[in-house]
C-alpha cells in the first residue's frame, strides 16, 4: 500500500470530547470517526486490525473444531419469548415492527437462534458440535461512552457447544477456555480470566476475560499471592468473626433526630458502621424485600439476583417504602417485620448488640440480636469486596482492578435446549436433551483494549500480530537514487509477505514520521539519500523508540526477522 492512496485522515489536536485513551487515539490517528452515540465507522486502518482480530480467533476455533456460521442480526420475538429472556433484556434490546405487525428484534447475542438450528440434530451421534460466527449484535446502551468500549453496535465473536452430558460441557468449555488464553496472548491483551456471575444469560461456570484499564467500566479481585481472581459481581474475601458482647434481653428504642445515614448515626450516637443493620429495600421481580448489610459493607445487585433466582430487581421508590415500613430511608430496620420477604448478608449471622433503624422516623434500636429479633428468610454472600480485606484462600490482602471485559464464557447447562424443546436420540433409545455452552469475545472492544495497553505518548504501539502495517518505509529524499531505493525495498519486502506500507508523500519528514508514531507501525525504515550513499538505513523500533543502522542489502531479511520474532 502507497501513503499516497490510503485514506487515514490524522488529526494534530485531541478531540474534546474523546475520556478514553483509546478512543482519543483512535480518533487522532484516523482509525474511526463516530456517526452518532454509540455507533463507528471503522476506516482503511482499523478494518486492517479488526481483520487480523477477526483471522486470530478464526485460527483458534479452527484449532479447537469449531465449525463458522452466519447467522441472521434480525430475529422473530417467539423465539426470545420462549426462553423469556424477551422481557429478561428490557431496554437494551432494540425493538421494531415489521409492516406486518410483527414483533422483531435485533440481536444481542445469538443463544436462542443457534439452538433452533440446533432442533435438526438427530442423534447423540451427532454430538459434540462447536458452532460459531462474527456477527453484529445491537444492545440499547443508555450511556454510550469511552470510544469502542461501550457502544450499541459491535462485531462478537460467539460460539456455542451442544454435548450430549456434562463431561462433554467440561471438555468443550477446557478448550475454550486454553482458546481464550491463546487468542489474547497473540493479540497483545494482558487478559486475566476471572470467575464470574453469568447473569441473564443463565447456567452454573462463568469466567470473564480482563483487561486492567482505567477505561474500563468493570471492578475485578485479585489475590497477588495465590491467584485468586473474580469480578466484583463474584467475588469474596475473608471477613473476620466479630466479638459482640452481650446486649438488653430485648431491643431498645433511642431517639435519633436528624440522622439520615449509617455516618450520622456513628458520630452522634457512638454506633460504629460495623455495628449498624443497613436495612435496603427492594423490589426483586415486584416483590417487596428487605435485604439487610453490615453498615460499612456495600451490596453488590447481582450477587442478590444471584443467589435470590429474581430475574429483574430496582431500589424501592419513598412511598412504597413508607407504605411497606411506616418510616423512610434513614430509620429502617427488620425487627419485628413479619411481611415482606428478608434477605440478609452472611456478614450478619450470629451478630448482636447491634444498631439499626426502628421503621419509626428519627428512631433507632440499640442491642439488636440479629437471630432472636429478625426473622431472616435466607441468607447469601451479597457485600462487595473492598482493596485490602484477606483472600478467603490465603489471606493475603487482596487487590481491586478496574478493567474492560474482553471475553466471557459460561456453561448454559439446559436452560435453552429446554426452553426451546431441543433433544438428540440417546445411546439407550430415549429422548436426551444437550447441554449448552456459550463463548464470546467483542472484536472492536478487543481493538480498543489493545490500544489502551499499547501507547504512549506519541500514538498507538501496536503488537505487530495486528498492526494495520508491520514497516513503513519513509522517503525523505526526492533525487532518482533514493527514490528507487525505496520502491526496491517495498517491492522486497511486498514479495517476502511482509505488510509494508510506503510512505510516498511530498511531506517533511517531522510529518511522516510523526504520522508513522500516532499511527502505531511497529518498525520504521527511513530511506534518505544519506543512507544512500552510505549502504546502510536506518531501522526504528516503535515500542522501544531504539534505532539501528543496517546494510542496505540487508533492510529486507532483518525486518522479516524482527517481523517474524
Amino acid at each position: 500500500m502507497r501513503w499516497s492512496r490510503l485514506y487515514v485522515p490524522t488529526l494534530r489536536q485531541d478531540p474534546a470530547d474523546a475520556d478514553a485513551v483509546s478512543h482519543r487515539l483512535l480518533l487522532r490517528a484516523g482509525y474511526v470517526r463516530q456517526l452518532m452515540a454509540g455507533h463507528y465507522t471503522l476506516l482503511p486502518l482499523a478494518v486492517r486490525v479488526r481483520t487480523k482480530i477477526v483471522d486470530i480467533i478464526r485460527e483458534e476455533m479452527s484449532r479447537i473444531g469449531a465449525q463458522e456460521f452466519s447467522l441472521p442480526a434480525m430475529h422473530p420475538a417467539e423465539i426470545w419469548q420462549k426462553t423469556g429472556r424477551w422481557d429478561v433484556m428490557g431496554d437494551e434490546m432494540f425493538r421494531l415492527r415489521d409492516r406486518k405487525g410483527a414483533d422483531i428484534a435485533l440481536g444481542m447475542t445469538h443463544e436462542e437462534i443457534f439452538t433452533t438450528l440446533a432442533l435438526e440434530l438427530r442423534s447423540y451421534r451427532d454430538l459434540p458440535q462447536m458452532w460459531y460466527q462474527f456477527q453484529t449484535k445491537f444492545r440499547d446502551e443508555p450511556r454510550p461512552k469511552s470510544g469502542l468500549i461501550r457502544v450499541r453496535e459491535f462485531t462478537m465473536k460467539d460460539a456455542y457447544s451442544f454435548d450430549v452430558d456434562a463431561t462433554g460441557l467440561d471438555t468443550a468449555f477446557d478448550a475454550q477456555q486454553a482458546a481464550y488464553v491463546r487468542i489474547f496472548e497473540r493479540l497483545g491483551i494482558p487478559a486475566v480470566a476471572v470467575q464470574a456471575s453469568s447473569g441473564s444469560m443463565g447456567g452454573s461456570a462463568s469466567v470473564e476475560f480482563m483487561c486492567p484499564s482505567t477505561a474500563g467500566e468493570d471492578l475485578i479481585v485479585r489475590c497477588p499471592s495465590c491467584g485468586y481472581a473474580a469480578n466484583v459481581e463474584k467475588a469474596t474475601s475473608r471477613v473476620e468473626a466479630a466479638a459482640d458482647e452481650a446486649g438488653p434481653d430485648a431491643p431498645e428504642q433511642f431517639p435519633t433526630p436528624g440522622v439520615r445515614t449509617i455516618a450520622d448515626l456513628a458520630d452522634g450516637f457512638g454506633a460504629p458502621a460495623d455495628r449498624q443493620i443497613k436495612t435496603l429495600v427492594y423490589l426483586l421481580d415486584d416483590e417487596l424485600t428487605l435485604v439487610l448489610m453490615r453498615g460499612d459493607h456495600g451490596l453488590v445487585e447481582q450477587k442478590l439476583l444471584d443467589a435470590t433466582g429474581a430475574r429483574s430487581v430496582r431500589p424501592a421508590h419513598p412511598e412504597e417504602i413508607r407504605e411497606a415500613l411506616g418510616a423512610l430511608p434513614g430509620s429502617l430496620g427488620a425487627v419485628g417485620v413479619s411481611g415482606p420477604r428478608i434477605v440478609a448478608d452472611e456478614a450478619l449471622r450470629g451478630r448482636r448488640n447491634m444498631f439499626t433503624g426502628a421503621n419509626v422516623d428519627e428512631v433507632h434500636l440499640r442491642g439488636v440480636d440479629v437471630s432472636r429479633d429478625i426473622a431472616v428468610g435466607s441468607w447469601a454472600d451479597l457485600r462487595e469486596v473492598v482493596a485490602g480485606e484477606p483472600c478467603a484462600n490465603c489471606g493475603t490482602g487482596l487487590e481491586v482492578l478496574r478493567t474492560i471485559e474482553v471475553g466471557h464464557i459460561f456453561k448454559l447447562g439446559y436452560k435453552y435446549s429446554e426452553a426451546l424443546d431441543l433433544t438428540v436420540l440417546g445411546a439407550d433409545g430415549t429422548r436426551v436433551t444437550p447441554i449448552m455452552g456459550s463463548y464470546g469475545i467483542g472484536v472492536e472492544r478487543a481493538l480498543a483494549a489493545a490500544v489502551e495497553t499499547h501507547h504512549d505518548d506519541a500514538g498507538i504501539v501496536w503488537p505487530v500480530s495486528i498492526a494495520p502495517f508491520a514497516v513503513a518505509v519513509v522517503v525523505v529524499g526526492k533525487d532518482e537514487e533514493t527514490v528507487a531505493a525505496a520502491e526496491r525495498l517495498y517491492a522486497e519486502l511486498q514479495a517476502a509477505g511482509v505488510d509494508v506500507i510506503l510512505d510516498d508523500r511530498a511531506e517533511r519528514p517531522g510529518v511522516k514520521f510523526a504520522d508513522v508514531e500516532l499511527i502505531g507501525i511497529p518498525f520504521r525504515v527511513t530511506v534518505g539519500s544519506r543512507g544512500v550513499k552510505a549502504g546502510a538505513l536506518e531501522l526504528t523500533h516503535r515500542a522501544t523508540r531504539e534505532t539501528e543502522s543496517v546494510p542496505l542489502d540487508a533492510v529486507s531479511a532483518r525486518v522479516r526477522e524482527l517481523v517474524n520474532q
